[in-house]
């Protein structure tokens, strides 16, 4: 015992208070608010919102799920990529995409690396929803 202290349970208790700042720490940098996630989009070339109720009942979809895409921006990846206004945006590299958040993490992350695979569904025919299909849309390289 040291200055009436026992040594081990001060090292005790460091030890399991560090993990819970750890996770805290974590789980702030991982948030990511709407308008984070709406300006990422704009760099990567698209105006995009979340697919709610009133979305989903006009594109038809099944569930209010994913991130519909309202404008494309010219000249952008996405642009080049061939991402279609009124397409929902279910995927990007293989993460799937049902919330803005998950959105902006999905497209911060990807936007870093050189080539990304974007999944959406887009209307066979742009005047009528019925008919959806699956795309895979490939985002190459940006070369200036």
């Amino acid at each position: 015992m040291i200055g009436g202290r026992l040594p081990g349970v001060v090292l005790l208790a460091v030890l399991l208070v560090a993990p819970v700042w750890v996770a805290q720490a974590e789980t702030h940098s991982d948030e990511m608010t709407e308008e984070e996630a709406s300006k990422l989009g704009e760099e990567f070339g698209i105006v995009v919102g979340a697919v709610d109720e009133a979305i989903q009942k006009e594109l038809n979809l099944q569930k209010p799920q994913g991130v519909a895409v309202f404008e494309v921006i010219g000249n952008s990846r996405a642009d080049y990529a061939g991402i279609k206004v009124r397409s929902v945006i279910k995927e990007i590299n293989k993460q799937e995409i049902r919330t803005m958040a998950d959105f902006g993490r999905a497209i911060k992350k990807a936007m870093k690396e050189c080539n990304v695979t974007v999944g959406t569904y887009e209307a066979a025919d742009p005047g009528d929803p019925v008919g959806w299909g699956v795309n895979f849309h490939f985002v190459g390289c940006r070369r200036d």
